[in-house]
């Protein structure tokens, strides 16, 4: 079937969050978007650091509004057991007209699956910009121990997303880099799906054209305004670049991948998740990030390869398996992540040939690019954040 055929009997899919909102102290402005949904009562998602922090900011706000709410806290992993054990409890409470989920991807993630469980609204609000769950229709499910299990899609996309981007550059720096990571990617692997006559969104569609160029502008914005970004969370501080660089790793990468698709990064980055050692240590975003850099080197694009590492380099994550505590010499540990890898759903969005060899060819040329930078740049910024 040719690539005319294809497009023609594959619909193409947008879909997105109907409404964001982004602005620094909003947690304190809550109730007015809440209003607008009709939200009377309603419970919040939360883990005990922020039930300590951000929570009691976001129930006086509420509460101030004659919105009533009630608190249950999240157990620390995105799993069924979690999800069902947070369901069963609001169950046995008086009915909500919403669940705001409150905090890191995890907890986000969790509160779309609980949310669609109990048939209310969810609303969205992170507290650390280090992915793109926030805007999207699906959870990412782990198991009890933190490896990645599967995903639910859900009929619609988070009623509301409010992000404060006070709390967010308050937040270890490290957390704002591994979203940008996790925003990288929206780029490259939109690029693959839509050079794929066969790629397709998360949904079984094939990626819209505007879901491409908003992934390409979350890249042409990352690096532009990354290292400024990344110099003033160091300080706390909130500028235009922590502005752009909080929409693309929330916004336009969500509406990214979700309109677009995921390929190579994200199939290696969700096998690295089956190793404890690199899961239990390091961020979803900096394991995509070195999921890009094996991507493009299956595509045969060195110089992008090359000028997307140098900018990971600059702000902090990781340029060889080195620095995710993965040596090449551990086979075990390899033959473990090139079988997740090549298993995950949409590695067909790759045009190229994904195999077991050309995994590692792709994993060794990554390692010998990222030394040769090292050798030139130092490793200051990526040891900085892992301090």
């Amino acid at each position: 079937m040719s690539e005319q055929q294809t497009s023609a009997v594959t619909p193409r899919f947008f879909r997105t969050t109907p409404r964001y909102i982004q602005a620094a102290g909003l947690i304190d402005n809550a109730a007015e978007p809440l209003a607008a949904l009709k939200v009377k009562r309603c419970a919040i998602l939360c883990t005990p650091r922020s039930q300590r922090g951000e929570a009691k900011r976001l129930i006086a706000s509420l509460e101030a509004a004659s919105i009533e709410t009630l608190v249950t806290t999240f157990g620390g992993e995105c799993s069924f057991a979690e999800i069902d054990a947070r369901t069963a409890e609001l169950r046995e409470q008086a009915p909500i007209d919403a669940l705001i989920s409150l905090g890191g991807g995890k907890p986000l993630d969790a509160g779309k699956s609980i949310a669609h469980r109990l048939g209310v609204p969810v609303v969205i609000m992170p507290t650390l910009a280090s992915n793109d769950a926030p805007c999207s229709a699906i959870s990412v499910i782990y198991t009890p121990e933190g490896a990645t299990e599967t995903f639910e899609v859900f009929d619609e996309n988070p009623a509301l997303v409010m992000v404060d981007t006070e709390i967010v550059a308050k937040a270890p720096p490290r957390y704002l880099v591994a979203g940008m990571g996790d925003a990288m990617a929206t780029w490259y692997e939109a690029r693959a799906c839509h050079r794929n006559p066969t790629g397709v969104s998360p949904y079984g569609g094939r990626p819209t054209l505007a879901g491409v160029a908003l992934s390409e502008t979350c890249a042409n914005i990352l690096y532009e305004h990354g290292v400024a970004a990344l110099e003033a969370v160091r300080d706390q501080q909130v500028t235009d670049a922590v502005e752009n660089v909080v929409e693309a790793n929330t916004l336009l990468s969500g509406v990214g991948f979700e309109c677009t698709g995921v390929a190579g990064a994200h199939a290696l980055a969700q096998a690295l998740t089956l190793l404890p050692e690199v899961d239990h240590n390091y961020l979803h975003g900096e394991m995509v990030a070195i999921g890009i850099l094996t991507q493009l080197m299956l595509e045969g694009d060195r110089d992008e390869a090359e000028r997307c590492a140098h900018f990971f380099a600059r702000v902090g994550l990781p340029v060889t398996f080195g620095q995710l505590g993965l040596s090449l010499d551990d086979e075990a540990s390899v033959a473990t992540v090139i079988a997740a890898t090549l298993a995950f759903p949409f590695i067909g969005n790759m045009q190229e040939e994904v195999s077991e060899t050309t995994l590692r060819q792709a994993f060794a040329e990554v390692n010998l690019t990222g030394a040769a930078l090292l050798a030139d740049m130092g490793d200051a910024p990526y040891q900085s954040l892992h301090a």
